[in-house]
């Protein structure tokens, strides 16, 4: 039995590379996927990808930063037996590669003011109706780390601590009421870097370096994990983080 079968899915952002891969997982799990996000195109190109493989995918243009188009696409999907997962993975626009006395105060808090006000839009929605049901999964990605030595990565850090602070309170409101929140941790994924990225090659290179497996998380890891998470199987796991770097990043 696949490990979602029969349950509700909202992936924000699943145009992305990271998006992609975790949407892609929880249709192989069983899950009918509820792509949300800014560009259509994009969009139906990964629902297309899964249909193709027998799963389920639904596409809609949804603003995750608009409180009444978040509102609205979770009550649509939520009416159509229920909520059961919300995982948001839009980008945050944060700004890498600058240090931080060359760096506008635009740049530095775009992600962490953007970051704060999605996740928060995104988990209310999805909230609202996991209570009602009694139960739920919202996931956040990226997790609280030590502060980077080796390259400037702007108000990002910054924005994951803030997430961290939202879902632990997320954990305590919502436990009770039977909704878990997690988060997914990495050490970095050099997938998601582009390929035109200048400093692509030698930052895959420190990503690998600090594991204690000696490779990377790669997207379908991240995939697989979020699956597992999601799913009933993990149903004791709430409050917690998941730390999937590979070794890079010791609890």
């Amino acid at each position: 039995m696949t490990l979602l079968a029969g349950k509700n899915a909202i992936v924000y952002g699943g145009g992305g590379r990271i998006g992609t891969a975790v949407a892609c997982a929880f249709a192989e799990e069983g899950a009918r996927v509820f792509l949300a996000g800014r560009t259509r195109s994009r969009l139906e190109e990964v629902a297309s990808r899964i249909r193709a493989a027998g799963g389920s995918a639904e596409v809609a243009e949804v603003d995750a930063l608009d409180a009444r188009a978040v509102d609205d696409h979770a009550d649509a999907v939520a009416a159509q037996g229920g909520l059961d997962i919300s995982f948001n993975l839009i980008a945050h626009g944060d700004v890498q590669g600058t240090p931080l006395i060359d760096m506008t105060l635009a740049d530095y808090e775009r992600p962490v003011l953007t970051a704060v006000r999605t996740q928060f839009l995104t988990a209310r929605a999805a909230a609202r109706h996991m209570v009602k049901q009694g139960s739920g999964a919202i996931l956040f990605f990226g997790g609280a780390g030590e502060p980077m030595r080796e390259f400037a990565v702007g108000g990002l850090q910054v924005a994951f601590h803030a997430l961290e602070a939202m879902r632990r309170q997320l954990a305590a409101e919502l436990g009770p009421r039977g909704v878990r929140t997690v988060t997914l941790r990495t050490g970095g994924i050099p997938e998601t870097l582009p390929a035109e990225f200048e400093a692509r090659e030698e930052i895959e290179e420190n990503i690998a370096g600090k594991t204690m497996l000696g490779r990377a998380a790669t997207l379908a890891d991240v995939g697989a994990v979020a699956a597992f998470v999601a799913s009933d199987r993990a149903r004791t796991m709430t409050a917690s983080t998941v730390n999937i770097s590979c070794g890079a990043l010791v609890d």
